[in-house]
């Protein structure tokens, strides 16, 4: 059965709403009033402007991948829920990473949590193209989805860092973001056509 997507697009944009605001909430406030009081915030304030870019991509993509659909399934609805599951881990993950100044395991953790996010979001994807069919937009535009397999490859390069080094997955962490900063054409084009 076919459903509207406005629901789930207004509950999709209410949770990352809330999201970035628990992100922001955790940033805590020096007790000092000089600038060397900052300095213990600055790996907390790193990590909450990668996870910001990082909710940002996925909100930004979610909406111009709902923008190519005309319906929902509850196959679908479940798909988006497990995604915003793996989005609503992203404010602790970030928090512990920033804490802890990049250590280890909080790291590896972040990964953990980018990694499912981008599988999540795939599994997403595959349930639109299910429901809309071979010849739909939302196919075309999603097209071999090369970006999203190398980042969830890059972010299990990344986690495996870790026990390298944690600052070489924060760098990996860093170029997957940046690589998708730059705003996906795939979607405008065909929607523009």
């Amino acid at each position: 059965m076919a459903l509207g997507k406005g629901r789930l697009e207004a509950f999709s944009d209410g949770v990352i709403a809330i999201i970035i605001t628990i992100m922001v909430l955790e940033m805590k406030v020096p007790h000092g009033e000089t600038l060397e009081a900052l300095k213990p915030l600055i790996p907390v304030f790193l990590s909450y402007l990668l996870s910001f870019v990082y909710v940002g991509i996925y909100w930004n993509n979610h909406h111009h991948t709902l923008q190519a659909v005309r319906s929902v399934n509850g196959k679908i609805l479940w798909a988006n829920l497990h995604l915003l599951f793996w989005l609503s881990l992203i404010p602790f993950v970030t928090g512990w990473m920033g804490e802890t100044h990049l250590t280890q395991w909080p790291v590896f953790f972040y990964g953990v949590v980018l990694i499912m996010n981008g599988i999540a979001y795939r599994i997403l994807a595959l349930m639109l193209i299910k429901h809309h069919g071979e010849d739909s937009l939302i196919t075309k535009a999603f097209g071999n989805d090369f970006k999203g397999k190398i980042s969830v490859a890059l972010y299990a390069v990344a986690i495996l860092c870790t026990w390298l080094n944690p600052v070489i997955s924060v760098v990996i962490y860093v170029v997957v973001a940046g690589t998708w900063f730059i705003p996906d054409k795939r979607f405008e084009r065909l929607l523009e056509s």
